[in-house]
């Protein structure tokens, strides 16, 4: 038997397999962002101490207590939001445009325009060190 005669049986099972991977893969990958991550806790700084209270009273119902992520929004203590990869500029985009959804299936986050710039700086300085606490640290962004 030649390939050309099997190339539509070969075609067809590499697009089922491929197709219940990628169902696989996004139900594990969905099912993992609404699972909050354990966030160890350090000893915060006087401006992290700042940030964490405007995180709670502004960021916490979506992104969870300690950045540990909710169902309604991802983990910020999380490789993903490293700062080569998101830089402290992007959190300061994210709170003052909002951003569309792109790494997550939460949805788009929306502005949050009664944050300051001042308390995004705090709040950015209460993720960094919790990051830092969690082994999370600057890894430069590969596309």
């Amino acid at each position: 038997m030649k390939i050309s005669e099997n190339l539509p049986k070969i075609l067809v099972g590499v697009f089922l397999i491929g197709g219940i991977s990628m169902i696989v893969w996004n139900s594990v990958a969905t099912t993992a962002q609404t699972q909050p991550v354990d966030v160890r806790i350090p000893t915060l700084s006087a401006p992290a101490q700042k940030g964490k209270l405007v995180y709670d009273a502004n960021c916490a119902a979506c992104h969870g207590a300690n950045g540990a992520g909710s169902e309604q929004g991802p983990p910020l203590v999380h490789d993903i939001y490293n700062p080569g990869h998101h830089a402290d500029e992007s959190f300061i985009r994210a709170v003052r445009l909002g951003v569309p959804r792109h790494h997550w299936n939460f949805g788009n986050m929306m502005p949050q325009p009664k944050v300051s710039f001042e308390e995004t700086t705090d709040i950015i300085k209460y993720i960094r060190e919790l990051q830092r606490a969690n082994g999370i640290f600057y890894k430069p962004h590969r596309m």
